[in-house]
C-alpha cells in the first residue's frame, strides 16, 4: 500500500478510510430495505471503567455529508494534575483491519488556578492521548464491521415532526442518520404544489405521501386562501381537491398519484417534469402578510359609526366616585342621549332606542353591568375604555369599529383555519406541535385578524351546538396562541398567568381559558383548588353556558400538555359524536389502566380534579366503560360484578409541553 495514501477498509461494499485517526467515506447503507441513504452519521459511545480517578468522557464520530470527512474527537479530562485516574483496557482490533494512526495531539485543557508540576511532561500527555485514540479507533472500525455479522436488530426512532432525522440505536452505540430527500437523490428544481381543503381525507393522504417521500412541496389550502379557488377551478376546470401540479404541470389528484406510485412511473415523471427550474406560469406560492385585500371580504361599516365617532369627541369622558368606587373613564347615560337627540334631531324614544342598539353592539359598556341602556343617572363607558380590554390578547390599539359578522361564519372559519394549521404543522396523530413554525406561518396570521372580528360578535345567535363547538374551538386556539405567546404552564405561576390572565374580548366580555372551561362548559363550577365561582350573579356571560354539563367536553379540551387530550377543533353538525370519538381516544391511549390481579384501576387526573362533573368513583368505571376497547371493557366489568373493592389511583399529570 503506498504510504501517502489513506489506509481504507470495506464495510458492506462501501470503502471507509482511515487516515491518522480520521474516518473518512463514502455514504453507508446501513439497510437495503430502508431504501434510503444516510448522509448525516453522528455515533456517541461512552465508555466508562474506573480504576483510580480519572475518567474518558466520550468518544464521537461524525460523519457529515458524502463528500465529508468522518471525524473522531475524543476529549480527555483529569481530575488530578500529576497521574491518571482511569485505565481504559485495550481492545484489540481485528487482524484484517489496517492499524488506524492516532489524531494531532491536543493540549490537556486547565483551569486558572491550576498549575503544572514540572514532574508533569507534555509528551507524556500526548503519549497517553495516542495510546487510547488508537485503541478507540480500532474498537468503533470492529464495531461498525460487525454490524452485518452479527445480525443485530435495528431499532429505528423516527419523530414525526423532525422529518430529516432518523435515530438508530444499536447496543453500544447511538447512530443519528439523516436521510438524502427525495429531491436531493433526484436533483430536482422544480417545485411541487397542490391545492387542498381542511378536513379532506384525500389531502391528508397527499400531505402523508410527501412527508414520507420527503419531498418538499407547497400547499395553497382553499379555507385559508378562498380567492385562489377561482385560480383552482381556471387551472383545473373543476372544483375538487386535491389537485397536484409539478410545476406548471396538473398531474391530477390522488387518484393519479397512487396510480402512477403503483405503476413506477411516478419517478420518472417527477424527473421529468420537475428537472427545471419553476416557470412564472406554475401556481404562486402564497406571502405571508401580502394576500389580505384579495382573500378578505370587504368590511362593512356599521351604520352606527357615524354617531359613536361623534360621542366619543363630544362626551366628557372622566374618572367618577360612584357607590365608593372610582370608576374611570366613564359618562353619564344622560349626556350621551341629549348629544344623540341633537345629532338625530329626533324623539327623546328614539334617542333611547338609539342608545340601546349601541350597548347591544357592544360599543358602549354599563360600568356596572347593570343594563344595556336605560334612562337617568346611570354611567357608561366606551368598549375600548374597559379595564379588561389592554390586557386582551386579540385587542390591537383600537377596537374592531366594522360591522360584526355572522357568528355562525367566524366559528366556521376559526375552526377550518385552525384545522389547516394543524394539519400543516402537527404530527398525524396531533400529539407533537410544532408552535414555533405555526407563530411564523401565514395561517396563523390570518386567524389573528380573524379574532378581531370577534370582539363585538352577538353570540346570541349561536345554536346551542354551535355555541358547545365554538367554546371548544375557541378554548385550543387560545391555548395554541398562549403557548406561542408566553410558553407552556410548567409551574404553579406559570399556570395561572396561561389559565386566568390570558384572555380574548369576544362580544364585549372578556374570556381567559378558565373562565371558558368553567364558567361557560361547565355552567360556572368552581376549578380545581379554587373557592369561588368563574362569575357574580348576574354575569352576563352566564346566558351562553348549557344548561347541562356534558363531561365529555374535558377530552375535547387541549391546554398543549402531554397529558392533556390530543388538540382537535370540532364542527357544530358533529360536536357530540366528535366529543365521544376524543373521549375514546383519551381513555385508550393510556387514561386508565386497569390491574385485575391486585384490584387496581389506575385513571386520568382530570377526572380527579372534575370529579363533580363525573360522579362517584364507581359510577365513573361504568360510564368509562363506554369509551374503552373490548378487553379493557371486559376486565372493568369483571371488577364491577364481582363485588369486591376496588382501589382507585390517580395518574401523575405531565406538564411538559406537547412538542
Amino acid at each position: 500500500m503506498n504510504p501517502e495514501s489513506p489506509k481504507g477498509v470495506v464495510v458492506d461494499d462501501k470503502k471507509i478510510n482511515i487516515s491518522n485517526g480520521d474516518v473518512n467515506g463514502t455514504v453507508v447503507k446501513l439497510d437495503d430495505q430502508l431504501g434510503a441513504e444516510f448522509s448525516d452519521v453522528e455515533m456517541k459511545k461512552i465508555i466508562s471503567e474506573k480504576k483510580e480517578d480519572c475518567s474518558l468522557n466520550s468518544v464521537e464520530v461524525n460523519k457529515i455529508g458524502e463528500s465529508n470527512a468522518k471525524e473522531v474527537n475524543h476529549q480527555i479530562q483529569s481530575n488530578g494534575t500529576n497521574c491518571y485516574n482511569n485505565y481504559m483496557p485495550a481492545i484489540k482490533a481485528q487482524a484484517h483491519f489496517p492499524k488506524p494512526q492516532p489524531p494531532p495531539q491536543p493540549q490537556p485543557e486547565l483551569e486558572r488556578s491550576q498549575s503544572v508540576s514540572p514532574a508533569e511532561s507534555m509528551p507524556s500527555i500526548g503519549k497517553y492521548i495516542k495510546d487510547r485514540s488508537t485503541t478507540l479507533s480500532a474498537a468503533i472500525i470492529k464495531r461498525l464491521s460487525s454490524l452485518t455479522e452479527d445480525g443485530e436488530d435495528f431499532v429505528v426512532k423516527n419523530d414525526s415532526l423532525n422529518l430529516e432525522v432518523t435515530e438508530i440505536k444499536i447496543p453500544g452505540v447511538k447512530v443519528i442518520v439523516k436521510l438524502k430527500s427525495e429531491d436531493e437523490r433526484f436533483d430536482l428544481k422544480g417545485r411541487i404544489t397542490f391545492f387542498s381543503r381542511s378536513n379532506c381525507r384525500d389531502c391528508t393522504a397527499v400531505r402523508k405521501f410527501f412527508r414520507e417521500k420527503r419531498l418538499p412541496y407547497v400547499e395553497i389550502n382553499i379555507d385559508v386562501f378562498p380567492k385562489r379557488a377561482k385560480e383552482l377551478v381556471e387551472r383545473t376546470g373543476k372544483s375538487e381537491v386535491p389537485q397536484i401540479f409539478f410545476n406548471e404541470k396538473l398531474l391530477g389528484g390522488l387518484v393519479t398519484l397512487n396510480s402512477l406510485r403503483n405503476s413506477g412511473e411516478l419517478d420518472k415523471r417527477m424527473r421529468e417534469l420537475l428537472s427545471q427550474k419553476c416557470p412564472d406560469g406554475a401556481p404562486k406560492v402564497p406571502v405571508y402578510g401580502f394576500d389580505d385585500d384579495e382573500d378578505e371580504e370587504e368590511e362593512e361599516k356599521d351604520e352606527l359609526l357615524g354617531i359613536v365617532k361623534l360621542l366619543r369627541q363630544s362626551l366628557p369622558i372622566q374618572d367618577r366616585l360612584i357607590k365608593m368606587k372610582i370608576v374611570k373613564n366613564c359618562f353619564a347615560g344622560d349626556d350621551m342621549l341629549e348629544v344623540i337627540i341633537h345629532h338625530l334631531d329626533c324623539g327623546r324614544k328614539k334617542g333611547i332606542e338609539t342608545g340601546r342598539q349601541l350597548a347591544q353592539k357592544h360599543f358602549i359598556k354599563h360600568v356596572f353591568g347593570e343594563n344595556d341602556f336605560e334612562e337617568g343617572r346611570h354611567f357608561y363607558r366606551f368598549l375600548e375604555h374597559e379595564p379588561f380590554i389592554t390586557a386582551c390578547f386579540n385587542f390591537r390599539i383600537s377596537v374592531n369599529d366594522s360591522e360584526p359578522k355572522s357568528p355562525s361564519f367566524l366559528a366556521d372559519k376559526l375552526a377550518r383555519l385552525m384545522t389547516a394549521i394543524l394539519e400543516a404543522y402537527a404530527s398525524d396523530d396531533r400529539h407533537h406541535v410544532d408552535y414555533y413554525r405555526i407563530g411564523k406561518s401565514e395561517e396563523f396570521r390570518r386567524y389573528l385578524n380573524l379574532t378581531r372580528d370577534l370582539q363585538r360578535v352577538d353570540l346570541q345567535l349561536l345554536s346551542p351546538d354551535e355555541r358547545l363547538a365554538f367554546f371548544l374551538n375557541l378554548y385550543n386556539a387560545m391555548a395554541i396562541h398562549a403557548v406561542i405567546t408566553i410558553g407552556h404552564p410548567e409551574g404553579i405561576l406559570d399556570r395561572r398567568a396561561f389559565f386566568g390572565d390570558f384572555q380574548y374580548v369576544i362580544g364585549g366580555y372578556p374570556y381567559s381559558l378558565s373562565v371558558i372551561q368553567n364558567g361557560i362548559l361547565r355552567n360556572n363550577r368552581k376549578s380545581p383548588y379554587s373557592l369561588v365561582r368563574p362569575f357574580g350573579n348576574g354575569d352576563r356571560r352566564l346566558k351562553f353556558a348549557p344548561a347541562k354539563v356534558n363531561p365529555l367536553i374535558h377530552f375535547g379540551l387541549c391546554n398543549g400538555t402531554r397529558s392533556s387530550p390530543t388538540v382537535r377543533f370540532f364542527t357544530a353538525q358533529g360536536v357530540e359524536g366528535e366529543l365521544r370519538g376524543a373521549a375514546r381516544e383519551y381513555f385508550q391511549n393510556g387514561a386508565i389502566e386497569i390491574n385485575l390481579d391486585k384490584r387496581t384501576v389506575s385513571l386520568t387526573r382530570i377526572i380527579k380534579w372534575f370529579s363533580v362533573d363525573f360522579g362517584q368513583e364507581k359510577d365513573v368505571l361504568r360510564w368509562v366503560m363506554n369509551y374503552l376497547d373490548t378487553t379493557r371493557a371486559g376486565l372493568l366489568t369483571h371488577l364491577l360484578s364481582d363485588g369486591g373493592p376496588i382501589h382507585f389511583v390517580y395518574q401523575d399529570y405531565d406538564w411538559a409541553g406537547n412538542l
